[in-house]
């Protein structure tokens, strides 16, 4: 986006400068996460909707917003209802308005703390979790990570 010396052109909605709204890093989060659940690539997620995989990329941080008729697609192909794409939305995601964060208002924005249930390394570990054939090594396994997890919080002696 170009900006003059008037400000952003019209149709703009943000300076290229601005942090992406968390809105959209949010409904971008769940795209990733969907296509990540049904074991699709970006390639091949965008060649479903006649996107390169690098425009794939920028809706899944939140870096271009997706529109109306994009995440009607992206539903489709993904197999979830629109909805899908709000669902476990953070307060801080349904914060202050892009407005306000702009200064428009005396509100300000709080930090988005993205899900680290959606992180690529969370839904990787789940899936090889789930393939382990015998569920006795899988519960000692679960076990063993508790206490890890314990073991780490738990200050010296």
């Amino acid at each position: 986006m170009v900006e003059s010396s008037r400000g952003p052109q019209k149709g703009s909605t943000r300076a290229k400068a601005d942090a992406p709204d968390p809105i959209d890093v949010h409904v971008g989060q769940r795209v990733r996460k969907r296509r990540i659940e049904l074991g699709m690539s970006q390639e091949k997620l965008g060649a479903a909707l006649g996107l390169t995989f690098q425009q794939v990329q920028k809706y899944e941080r939140g870096a271009n917003r997706i529109g109306a008729s994009r995440l009607f697609d992206l539903s489709r192909v993904l197999e979830v209802p629109i909805a899908y794409f709000f669902e476990e939305m953070a307060d801080t995601a349904l914060g202050p308005t892009s407005r306000a964060r702009r200064g428009l208002s005396a509100s300000t924005a709080t930090a988005y703390e993205p899900d680290p249930l959606a992180k690529r390394e969370t839904m990787d570990l789940v899936r090889a979790y789930y393939r382990i054939p015998d569920n006795g090594v899988r519960k000692r396994l679960f076990e063993l990570t508790k206490s890890l997890a314990v073991a780490d919080q738990t200050p010296p002696i």
